[in-house]
């Protein structure tokens, strides 16, 4: 199977967590940083889930600055000395209550465990099931590898909190009838001409 980022993400959301969530979002910044697929849960908490087509993709999220807070209020006889201000690893990214690994099960190896940027994230792997589903595109599974730990410290959203991530999906939900549009009026230009 020919994976790409869309087929993983609808896999995750119509298998995964369609029953946890009551609001899915794919490629959102609310929480400060990307998420592939933002998750909002029934008892309100976020869930990121990161997709990784690549092992060299999965290797390279340990270095994105979700994963470190910076210390920038370093005391200044610090600096005079030369010691730069350390940086803190973090275990769960801002705002987000659970984080998960998405990626075909193929390029997965347990020796990958080491390479996640977080030991309190879970990895789901993707597998070609057979045959093909009612819409026509292939079958795909879902199984979790390993569980995310979660976040005790995130904090449960706000009703406008939650009405604000509603409102993106809403656009997003508008933006692409648009591109359908689109793609359907090229389509009987193309015919007619």
């Amino acid at each position: 199977m020919n994976w790409n980022e869309r087929s993983i993400a609808r896999a995750i959301s119509l298998q995964t967590l369609q029953r946890r969530c009551v609001l899915l979002v794919d490629n959102c910044n609310w929480t400060g940083h990307e998420c592939d697929v933002l998750g909002v849960t029934l008892d309100l908490r976020i869930i990121d889930i990161e997709i990784k087509i690549s092992r060299a993709d999965l290797k390279a999220d340990a270095k994105k600055e979700k994963w470190w807070r910076r210390a920038y209020n370093w005391p200044f006889e610090n600096y005079q000395h030369g010691a730069p201000a350390p940086d803190l690893r973090l275990i769960h990214p801002a705002k987000v209550w659970k984080h998960y690994y998405a990626m075909p099960a193929e390029i997965w190896k347990p020796d990958l465990l080491d390479c996640l940027a977080s030991p309190a994230s879970g990895v789901l792997l993707l597998s070609q099931g057979s045959g093909c589903t009612s819409d026509g595109l292939p079958a795909i599974t879902v199984r979790s590898q390993r569980r995310a730990i979660p976040n005790r410290k995130a904090d449960q959203l706000r009703p406008e909190q939650v009405m604000d991530i509603a409102r993106l999906a809403n656009l997003r939900m508008w933006e692409s009838y648009m591109r359908v549009d689109k793609a359907h009026l090229s389509a009987q230009r193309q015919e007619s001409a």
